[in-house]
């Protein structure tokens, strides 16, 4: 599923236009990305948690030359599935594994 589809599904479910689903979906991953970017986390009680990760710089080496470069430090996201999440995919397919 992409973004667009994600809105048309808000819009249809809701009964508001395109527009307005798309302004709340915006609302609700700007407000995600804000909470995230500030350093905290983001947890949606059985779906997941986003936090950020941070990572030191570190030594590491370029592959064509083989020259050695300092690799900077850096802050990514980080996702952690919920338990319940976990339990509907799992049981959507029962014979995976």
């Amino acid at each position: 599923m992409v973004k667009s589809e994600l809105v048309e599904k808000v819009a249809e479910r809701s009964d508001i236009t395109l527009g307005k689903a798309e302004e709340i979906i915006d609302l609700f991953f700007d407000t995600m990305t804000g909470t995230m970017a500030s350093g905290h986390r983001v947890e949606l009680r059985g779906f997941g948690a986003f936090t950020v990760r941070e990572y030191k710089s570190y030594q590491g080496r370029n592959p064509k030359t083989g020259e050695k470069i300092t690799v900077p430090g850096k802050k990514l996201p980080f996702w952690k599935t919920g338990q319940e999440l976990k339990q509907r995919v799992d049981s959507a397919f029962p014979n995976a594994g």
